[in-house]
């Protein structure tokens, strides 16, 4: 039995009229105006089958996001791996240790590059397992399709095809993108949640074609064909051009008909569809571009000191090469013990060339523990580890969201300890995106009494600039406490009743408008708010309440103040809106029907939305609201009464840092509208590259000739701790920049809410005004504003007060010739001269452009944070991309590289774990290097003091295990557990981070330092061994030690060195370092005790080498004390008189803690911690600074003058 269709309580009218022709008979086979490339799909409707065979093959509807597959993992992943010149050298030895001129067996050099590299690949296996787990369960859905006699099954999606019809349920995911033939509404409309696509929450309408609205229960399909022509496979998740043939007549498709894959169905039964694009040619898939490759600075760094140990690798052996052949030309005959030349040709008197080539290859074999195999994945198992404990962090825990931190890549976690330059978005980022209803300006006439949070952060700042403290230490003891003044609201404040809605004026309130001498406009500004939009209404059956599905924070603010006002939107069909409007009684409400005849839909580049309705009367009206720029452009000469007064208003909103937008309308008569109707359906109907300039200009043509009625303003709340994480910032000595969308105004005073800017900062704005320029106004406003950033750029290097700060501000207009190659990098110069940046009213791509002239002019590291699809430009361009988890979706999010749910969290995420991170990487791969120095040295000095034979003083089972188990775990727990000074430490004495911008831990001093100290280390273990071992009994048999002997007791020395060594690094022990590093020493003599006992090691000389050999001999424990103390000498001392002489901020803060001054003498600790901060011109503190210059100024003034007044009396 067929289901019965539900007729729709809520609807709403298409974003257009409607139009379909009937071709001429030979117009079906040309299709003009979709032809060429670009525009050749074919889809035959219902008739899967055509699509089987070329042309009309297209894509699968099997997805795959996996890098690999079964038959390329290991090829693809192998390639991965060997494009590291570490892991490259490490093969072509692995693959000569099989050759006679191999130093070590296969054994000692394959099984440390196969577990390396096996592990890495095991890492990549594992990730791409999880992609195909989660294709696997997207392939595997189920939907209905039509098979044959209107008889619907499932299928699993990637079973789909093109031109299948498909029925798709309730809260279901749209299998591929499809053309919308029907719905259960009666009016052919569906709601469409969109997240998976753009991040937004809220609902879409879609609209079925009315011609196919029939099509509405299974038997319908049972002999439906048609044909769909439209464009091919592209991105564009806002764009479609097609036409569909079906019962002798061409529709034209709108984006609105067009359910996209991933998206889901609510609130509505079902839908029918046939499939257009499947798989990869869907519009979602199209947009899953990779996001950009980012390597760390740290990591590129690291790439040059493995190639300066390349060097040294290659000059030593080449010496040990040369040595060779001399040992080979001049001396090897009388060795005829040698029996020289051997058979293999190695060592042969009469090509010395020919047997020291082969030796080059040995020492290039010998001497490669100089490389660290292990490093890589090392820090890959660190940087996980990290980013778990990033993940875990309670304090970056958001309560009211349930959100965590999230590090999406491990890759860049050290990047976050080195930050120059942060470049936040405002709306969202800095503000919460919560719209509040606040004030209005309505025919001329200012309304709301409510001030704004930037108001009474201005206000309390007034009063705290007027009140005179008495000294320095009591404005630095009290800097915590007046923290507090400049946040947004008191915790105690009066909560808001009404989500959205914050205007207080009797005026307005309970139908008092009627009242007023403008009633009329002001009951047109209410019809506007509650008529203008695209919002979707949704009743609550259990309270009763309706709630606003609306495509901006602003839209549904708006809705909620009409509803207060007394016009409640309260539901929408197919033909229009219905207002329950209290007027002219507000106790009696009526509902009244507005009829929607046409739709203008607000985007980003007209900055305006238009709805043209007929009301009740009859009459028709165009209703318009936009940025006021774009509307006061558009007004009527007699349109313009309330334009200055309004204007006023509009300045005074901005300056109360509220958003603000101005409406306006105008009366139409039948002939007009008809008129502009007929040529707006041509426009539509039109298919090809000018279609939508077509379309602009048409609906230009309406929006003209308006009037003003007035303005509204609504306030984006600042987040939670944003003025106190801005400070915090600016203490650790990071830059902040906003690029905002926002008009001039409001983004300066959201400035001085958030402390970017002060009273007393001199601002620089570079702005440029086009209609007072010549003829040639590019070139001149090109000129303009070169001659302003240089005349700016002069001011700042003529300032003589070091105090002086700058603030540069610049709008989006003025930005485009700014960032043209020859002029950007004055500006730039300019903009690194003020002390905070703030570019206004600046597109997606203007934020990118920005963030890479940063990025590639300072050449330091910059991060980028926002929270809407706006801002994924610049969080991709940057080097480090954070995105918050905010009301705009998760666009931001997803294509970010760390994510928070506010952005006060990111002074912990950069002060704290950035901090730690850094240190942590930075001392990890000096240690490594320092290791490997020494151990690898050790080699070398052997193989010349045996007259360069090629011949390893060690084991290859100890070489085997040197990397891999003996030292790799101490150096991953100071990678994962290290940390200088504790968590809160960090946030009081900022200044510790600015460590990282400098580069102090991993700069080439310090590195060649740690290498000068392995240099120190493999003489030290080497020549005492050699010393001690070399001609004197050591057992109490008289026996003299034997090479495995020596090369045995090296080793000890080795590791108890290096082991200690990484222990005096270490500022932070946990129960996990004692036992990794100790438990390392003690895995090396329970090694020996197996090995010894094994039968293997009788091949090896080694047989019971710890029991019988050395632990009898105290001369080995004495050596290996010896050479422990010794090695670790240097360092020792380095740091001892570091500490004493020159010490580093965290030395001062680890001495306090440890003798427990900060608990003894609070006051030492906070002036310490006031100490510790970088000078800084923004911020709560730069405030403050400023008040204790204006203290001490009016003190010496004071002074001066009280002694003048004395030498006038002595006088």
């Amino acid at each position: 039995m067929p289901k019965r269709r539900i007729r729709s309580k809520i609807g709403r009218g298409y974003l257009h009229t409607f139009a379909c022709h009937r071709p001429h008979p030979f117009e079906r086979d040309k299709e003009p105006g979709i032809e060429g490339p670009g525009y050749s799909r074919v889809v035959r409707c219902n008739q899967p089958y055509l699509h089987d065979k070329k042309p009309l093959k297209y894509a699968s509807n099997h997805i795959s996001t996996t890098k690999y597959n079964i038959i390329t993992f290991f090829p693809k992943a192998l390639f991965e791996q060997f494009r590291r010149v570490a892991n490259l050298y490490f093969l072509l030895a692995a693959a000569l240790s099989l050759t006679p001129i191999s130093p070590f067996g296969p054994l000692s050099m394959i099984a440390p590059l196969v577990f390396v590299v096996g592990l890495s690949m095991a890492k990549e296996a594992l990730e791409d397992w999880r992609r195909f787990i989660q294709d696997m369960k997207v392939n595997l859905r189920k939907v209905m399709v039509h098979k044959k006699d209107c008889v619907f099954g499932h299928k699993p999606w990637m079973q789909l095809r093109v031109g299948d019809v498909v029925k798709v349920e309730k809260d279901q995911f749209f299998p591929a993108d499809l053309l919308f033939l029907s719905s259960s509404y009666e009016d052919g409309i569906c709601y469409v949640e969109t997240m998976n696509l753009d991040g937004e929450t809220n609902l879409k309408v879609k609209r079925a074609l009315e011609v196919t609205l029939p099509l509405d229960d299974d038997p319908t399909f049972k002999d439906f064909t048609a044909t769909i022509k439209c464009e091919d496979p592209n991105p564009n998740l806002y764009t479609f051009v097609g036409k569909l043939e079906y019962d002798d007549r061409v529709h034209s498709i709108e984006p609105n008909q067009v359910l996209l894959r991933d998206s889901k169905l609510r609130n509505t039964e079902y839908v029918y569809g046939v499939v257009i694009f499947t798989g990869h040619d869907s519009k979602v898939m199209q947009n899953s571009t990779k996001s950009p490759s980012k390597r760390s600075k740290i990591e590129k760094q690291m790439d040059k000191i493995i190639y300066v140990l390349f060097s040294i690798l290659v000059l030593i052996s080449l010496l040990s090469s040369l040595g060779f052949f001399l040992q080979i030309k001049y001396y090897s005959p009388m060795w005829w013990y040698l029996k020289v030349p051997d058979s293999k040709g190695l060592y042969d008197p009469d090509h010395p060339l020919k047997s020291g080539f082969y030796h080059l290859i040995t020492a290039l074999i010998l001497y490669g523990y100089l490389i660290p195999i292990s490093l890589y994945v090392s820090i890959e198992v660190v940087k996980v580890l990290q980013a778990l404990f990033i993940n875990q962090d309670i304090q970056m825990y958001d309560e009211e969201t349930g959100t965590p931190a999230e590090a999406r890549t491990s890759n860049l976690n050290e990047e976050l300890g080195q930050v120059d330059t942060i470049l936040s978005d405002k709306t969202g980022t800095l503000t919460c995106n919560q719209m509040d209803f606040l004030k209005c300006s309505i025919a001329g006439t200012a309304f709301g009494t409510r001030a704004s949070d930037v108001e009474l952060a201005a206000a309390k700042q007034m009063e705290l600039d007027r009140q005179i403290g008495n000294t320095e230490d009591e404005v630095m003891e009290s800097d915590a406490r007046l923290e507090s003044v400049i946040t947004s609201k008191d915790d105690d404040g009066v909560k808001l009743p009404i989500k959205g809605f914050s205007f207080e004026d009797s005026r307005l309130m309970n139908g008092s408008f009627i009242n007023e001498p403008n009633k009329d406009d002001i009951l047109l500004f209410f019809r506007i708010l509650a008529v203008c939009h695209t919002a979707i209404p949704e009743k609550n059956e259990d309270s009763g309440t309706v709630t606003y599905e609306a495509e901006s924070p602003d839209e549904g603010a708006f809705l909620v103040a009409a509803r207060e006002f007394g016009f409640e939107f309260c539901r929408r069909t197919q033909a229009g809106v219905f207002v329950r409007e209290r007027y002219p009684s507000f106790h009696e409400p009526i509902e009244r029907e507005y009829k929607i005849l046409g739709l203008l839909n607000f985007t980003s580049k007209r900055k305006r939305m238009t709805v043209i309705v007929r009301d009740e009367t009859g009459q028709i009206l165009l209703l318009c609201k936009g940025a006021d720029s774009i509307i006061f452009d558009r007004l009527a000469k007699d349109g313009k009464k309330y334009l200055e007064s309004t204007t006023k208003h509009l300045n005074e909103y901005g300056e109360a840092g509220l958003r603000t937008l101005a409406l306006a309308y105008k009366k139409l008569d039948e002939a007009e509208f008809s008129a502009w109707n007929e040529e707006f359906t041509k426009a539509k109907t039109l298919f090809g590259g000018d279609r939508e300039a077509n379309l602009e200009r048409v609906s230009d043509m309406m929006e003209r000739d308006l009037i003003l009625v007035g303005a509204t303003a609504v306030e984006d709340k600042l987040q939670k701790g944003v003025p106190q994480c801005i400070d915090k910032l600016a203490q650790a000595g990071l830059k902040i920049w906003v690029l905002t969308g926002d008009k001039m105004e409001t983004a300066i005073n959201i400035g001085f809410a958030c402390s970017l800017l002060r009273q007393g900062m001199k601002q620089i704005c570079i702005s440029t005004d086009v209609a007072t320029l010549p003829q040639d106004a590019k070139q001149a406003s090109k000129k303009d504003v070169l001659l302003q950033i240089s005349n700016a750029t002069q001011m700042i290097e003529q300032e003589k007060d070091p105090h002086a700060a700058f603030a540069l501000i610049i709008d989006g207009k003025t930005l485009t010739y700014a960032l043209e190659d020859d002029m950007k990098h004055q500006f730039l110069n300019l903009a690194v001269g003020c002390a905070s940046v703030i570019c206004c009213r600046v597109s997606p791509k203007q934020k990118a452009l920005v963030t890479r002239l940063v990025k590639q002019g300072t050449g330091k590291i910059t991060l980028a944070i926002g929270d809407g699809a706006n801002d994924v430009g610049m969080i991709q361009e940057a080097d480090i991309g954070v995105g918050i988890s905010g009301c705009e979706g998760m666009q931001a999010v997803m294509a970010s590289d760390f994510s928070i749910a506010q952005f006060r969290f990111l002074e912990r995420l950069l002060v704290v774990h950035g901090h730690w991170c850094y240190k942590r990487i930075a001392q990890m791969i000096c240690y490594f290097f320092y290791k490997n120095i020494a151990f690898g040295l050790t080699i070398f000095y052997f193989e010349a003091f045996t007259g360069f034979s090629g011949q390893s003083v060690y084991d290859d089972w100890y070489m085997l295990l040197f990397n891999v188990a003996l030292t790799s775990l101490p150096v991953i727990s100071l990678g994962v557990f290290e940390q200088d000074v504790d968590s809160e430490v960090c946030l009081q004495f900022p200044a510790l981070y600015q460590q990282g911008p400098k580069n102090l831990f991993f700069d080439w001093p310090r590195i060649f330092g740690w290498m000068g100290n392995g240099l120190y280390t493999s003489l030290v273990v080497f020549f005492l061994n050699i010393i001690i071992f070399y001609d004197q009994a050591f057992r109490a048999g008289g026996q003299i030690a034997d090479m495995t002997a020596v090369g045995t007791a090296m080793m000890t020395c080795v590791i108890w060195a290096v082991n200690c060594q990484i222990a005096l690094t270490m500022s932070h022990f946990t129960w996990i370092q004692h036992f990794l590093i100790w438990g390392s020493v003690t895995t090396w003599y329970l090694f020996l005790l197996i090995y010894g006992e094994m039968h293997y090691a009788l091949q090896k000389n080694t047989f019971r080498i710890l029991r019988e050999v050395l632990s009898p001999a105290p001369i080995y424990w004495s050596t290996t004390l010896l050479v422990t103390i010794l090695s670790n000498l240097p360092y020792l001392t380095h740091i001892s008189f570091q500490r004493m002489f020159n010490p580093l901020d965290h030395h001062v803060i680890q001495e306090i803690k440890y003798y427990k001054k900060h608990i003894e003498d609070g006051k030492m600790w906070i002036r310490e911690s006031f100490k510790a901060r970088e000078h800084t011109k923004i911020g709560f503190s730069a405030r403050v600074d400023a008040k204790i210059r204006h203290l001490k100024g009016r003190l010496q003034k004071k002074h001066t003058l009280a002694n003048n007044n004395d030498l006038v009396h002595r006088a």
